[in-house]
């Protein structure tokens, strides 16, 4: 098979560099100067252990279709319908991404979709550049078919993943994929928060309101959703993220999409999908509402990441919190 990495960003950077070292025909397509980058010099993979430029080849857009290509959507999920304009609707897809409204989306038009869900902490501030914080692994994902179950396809993606050669995934093929992205978006939750106001003390009350208001909603919804002491078992000791010499992490993805001054920010799909849940199963969601708000209002402007006070944001979410209780 040939994977075509669509956004070949943090995590797609990382998953197509260890398909390439896995022996796999891989295509990285990317924009602008990072994909110019790419064409140029080949992509440049930091790890706590190594750096190394891949020669992946790269392209900037949809080119012709092999019976056998399998799309891996790895972009932000504002920019799904867009990314996947042009390619071929009989084509494979496997979303990737943070949130759990991609397949959805996706299955409008393709009819074969498979759930990603992916833990790999990485960063992607410069183009041709990606890091990969973790160890000895750079990521541990599970796939499935959209909305459930196995396949012998989504089995082959696994165990191409985790393909010893390349020594840098751990993959495996789970029937439950959506429960596990649930799981995921309910983490993931925290983005908004580390986007506003960065890793100061007090940062963790925020996070633990946003939680724990989306698992009232997603109850309330009957939506199941793996826990923490579920991932931890996933998880185990198999990676865990360290520092790169040399290199100073940031945040995650959210707060790089500020820090880049992209335009636009992935808050409506995570922070959003719980103020979304809750007006439809009549569940407030004060918190998550202010977050959302908050953080395309910080990327529409483009402001720096982590520039808000801890004090502000708690005053905003405070405010929302009573107005909603009068």
């Amino acid at each position: 098979m040939r994977y075509i990495v669509i956004g070949a960003g943090a995590v797609g950077g990382t998953i197509g560099a260890r398909l390439h070292q896995g022996g796999h025909d891989v295509l990285l397509i990317a924009r602008g100067a990072h994909y110019e980058a790419l064409k140029r010099d080949g992509l440049r993979l930091i790890t706590p252990e190594t750096t190394e430029t891949l020669d992946i080849p790269a392209a900037d857009g949809p080119v012709p279709a092999r019976d056998d290509d399998v799309l891996i959507l790895a972009t932000k999920s504002q920019d799904t319908i867009a990314a996947l304009a042009g390619w071929p609707s009989d084509l494979p897809v496997v979303c990737a991404q943070n949130g759990v409204d991609n397949e959805r989306m996706v299955l409008r038009r393709f009819s074969r979709v498979y759930g990603m869900c992916v833990w790999l902490p990485a960063q992607h501030l410069e183009p041709g550049v990606v890091a990969a914080y973790a160890h000895p692994y750079s990521g541990i994902l599970q796939v499935g078919l959209y909305p459930q179950g196995v396949d012998d396809f989504a089995e082959q993606i696994a165990t191409d993943l985790g393909k010893p050669s390349s020594g840098g995934l751990v993959a495996r093929a789970v029937p439950d994929v959506m429960r596990w992205k649930h799981g995921k978006l309910l983490g993931n939750l925290a983005n908004a928060v580390e986007a506003l106001v960065g890793h100061v003390d007090g940062r963790a009350a925020v996070v633990e309101r946003a939680r724990a208001e989306a698992a009232t909603v997603l109850d309330r919804a009957g939506i199941a959703y793996a826990t923490p002491e579920d991932e931890r078992q996933v998880r185990g000791h198999q990676a865990d993220a360290r520092p790169i010499e040399g290199i100073t992490r940031g945040g995650g993805s959210s707060w790089q999409s500020l820090a880049r001054a992209s335009g636009s920010i992935e808050a409506d799909y995570l922070n959003g999908e719980i103020v979304l849940l809750g007006r439809l199963h009549g569940v407030p969601a004060p918190v998550n509402e202010v977050l959302r708000s908050e953080a395309n209002r910080f990327a529409r402007e483009k402001l720096p990441p982590a520039s808000m006070p801890l004090e502000t944001l708690v005053a905003l979410i405070d405010e929302r919190c009573a107005a909603g209780s009068r």
